[in-house]
């Protein structure tokens, strides 16, 4: 019989908490308690969701708890490698809200400390691992649908929601860039698709063109990536229209050899308002799939890979790799700008 896996939440500051920590609970995870630094905008939709969840006083406590295998982080951005640190040191496992950490630095001091203490690191790229289209894409490219990926190119579009914004959303030191912190779920998905263990970045440009009053936010990002297996390449920008139904129109476009897969991950524009569209085009097929029920295996692999220690939800190689290529695209663009 599985082992219940029990997990604690450090630090709510981004609204990804709330996926991260209920995906844990449907798969039978045991939420055994919660901290928090002061009292985020975040924290009474928190409290509203997992109301029988206690808040723990001293963060401390959920460290120094043996029943606690996993700690969920999605603090501000730049603490988050500082937290994920600490809690492995503690002997527990991680899952960070993306991006995982904001500097190179940050990354080889985690790079250090897994390899220290043998813990998992996992960023929670949820583009991905709480996308259904994706996991049904994923299926269809193993299936060799599509043959070969040579090439992906995503879409991040994004609704900026001024007013419920915290301060640190607009501070550049703390959320590391738009491309560290949005294309890191396209970069994850080009890597995965493609099947390549390390890329070179061949372009990034950030800019600030609809603020101007916010110095530090940067509201437009793209980037170009090769490896020896494939092409990608990433947009992302905080102008997602007033109109559309959702907070982003995020596509993903696989392109194989024998075939192409678009994903249409939150809207149909103008034709579905439902999620998880998936169209298929090869040989023999031509035709729209609802991936809607294709699930979430991230949450489930994470869950056994703690206890069995392996690496089927994400190899450690694959999650440095990502923040690695999102830091590198980050510095290059900063550079251009």
């Amino acid at each position: 019989m599985a082992k219940t896996i029990k997990f604690a939440a450090i630090g709510l500051d981004h609204r990804h908490i709330y996926g991260m920590s209920q995906n844990m609970i449907d798969i039978g995870s045991e939420f055994t308690g919660w901290w928090t630094d002061g009292n985020p905008d975040t924290l009474h939709g928190f409290e509203k969701r997992f109301p029988d969840v206690k808040r723990i006083e001293h963060r401390r406590a959920i460290l120094e708890n043996p029943d606690v295998d996993l700690v969920l982080i999605a603090a501000v951005p730049s603490e988050r490698a500082a937290l994920a640190i600490e809690a492995m040191e503690a002997g527990k496992d991680v899952m960070v809200d993306k991006p995982g950490c904001t500097t190179l630095e940050q990354l080889e001091a985690i790079k250090e400390c897994v390899a220290r203490t043998g813990r998992i690191w996992s960023v929670n790229f949820s583009e991905r691992f709480e996308v259904a289209c994706v996991t049904k894409a994923a299926e269809l490219v193993a299936e060799g649908a599509i043959g070969k990926v040579v090439q992906t190119i995503g879409m991040g579009p994004h609704r900026l929601n001024r007013d419920i914004r915290p301060d640190w959303f607009f501070q550049k030191d703390k959320y590391g860039g738009i491309i560290c912190d949005i294309a890191s779920h396209q970069i994850d998905q080009f890597l995965f698709f493609t099947g390549s263990s390390d890329a070179k970045v061949t372009m990034a440009a950030a800019a600030n063109y609809a603020n101007p009053d916010d110095k530090g936010l940067q509201d437009f990002g793209e980037l170009a990536l090769r490896s020896d297996q494939g092409h990608g390449y990433i947009r992302v920008d905080w102008y997602n229209p007033d109109a559309l139904p959702t907070w982003g129109d995020g596509r993903l476009t696989i392109l194989g050899t024998e075939g192409y897969i678009e994903l249409r991950k939150y809207v149909d524009v103008a034709r579905n308002d439902g999620t998880d569209h998936v169209y298929l085009v090869n040989k023999e097929r031509c035709e729209y799939i609802d991936a809607s029920d294709a699930g979430y295996p991230y949450f489930t692999n994470l869950a056994a890979d703690i206890e069995n220690r392996t690496e089927t939800a994400m190899s450690q190689a694959h999650c440095f790799k990502v923040m690695e290529l999102g830091l590198k695209a980050q510095a290059m663009a900063d550079a251009a700008s």
